[in-house]
């Protein structure tokens, strides 16, 4: 990922996914040219039996765990029933554990 595709999202809401499935929404405040990502208003996203937010204020989160980065159109994740969304069916949108891409690296 480029800072120039980055750049274009500073002062926009984004959510980001890192290596461990862990997701994060917030208004992007800053990065540099590792991708670490400062977001102001952040929260994470833990799907249980319904969607749990877990307020972080600005955060900082490390250039090397980041797996995706995109804009959240605000208009279409209202309408998302974020409560019918369940863990496993994440699981298999990302596609892997963080021990497999460990063994997938010493390899």
């Amino acid at each position: 990922m480029t800072s120039i595709n980055i750049e274009s999202y500073l002062e926009n809401e984004i959510l980001v996914i890192t290596n461990d499935s862990r997701i994060f929404t917030g208004k992007l405040k800053g990065f540099d040219q590792t991708t670490n990502i400062i977001l102001g208003n952040c929260y994470e996203r833990i799907y249980k039996e319904s969607l749990e937010k877990i307020s972080l204020g600005l955060y900082i989160i490390r250039g090397d765990t980041v797996t995706l980065i995109g804009e959240i159109d605000e208009d279409v994740d209202k309408n998302i029933l974020h409560n019918k969304i369940k863990p496993e069916m994440l699981k298999q949108v990302i596609g892997y554990k963080k021990e497999e891409t460990q063994d997938i690296l010493l390899i």
